[in-house]
């Protein structure tokens, strides 16, 4: 019912009342903005008051002595490290935290999904399917 109405109403009043109102479209004197918040009030005699704890404060480090920059080639040589694998990953992050548990008594092989384990395979970006097997 909102599109038969709508078309109407664009049929009577005239279809460039529908177009959206910009500042192009108005007044010399009509400025639409971008959603900037402003920096004071605005009295009822049409004064701006400038507050300044609604001034932005942009905080930037010194960048003197600085050696990156802000963009990175693609032409650029693959970092020194090699990338992680699993037994790493698990011995960084998982294995202390299991210790941990373990040495104060609140182990619980049961909950093994305190510690990230999940136990299916649902929803994952791989399913282990006998397909997949190596034959």
């Amino acid at each position: 019912m909102g599109l038969l109405t709508e078309l109407a109403r664009g049929l009577v009043r005239g279809a460039d009342r529908m177009s959206p109102f910009t500042s192009k479209r108005g007044p010399r004197s009509y400025n639409k903005g971008r959603g900037a918040k402003r920096p004071g009030v605005l009295t009822s005699n049409k004064k701006f008051i400038r507050i300044k704890q609604m001034v932005p404060e942009f905080v930037v480090p010194d960048m003197e002595g600085f050696k990156l920059k802000p963009y990175v080639s693609y032409r650029a040589p693959e970092g020194s490290e090699p990338p992680m694998t699993a037994k790493q990953l698990f011995t960084e992050v998982v294995a202390p935290r299991i210790e941990k548990d373990v040495k104060e008594g609140a182990f619980d092989p049961n909950n093994l999904e305190k510690y990230g384990f999940e136990p299916t395979q649902e929803g994952k970006l791989f399913q282990l399917f006998p397909k997949n097997y190596v034959r």
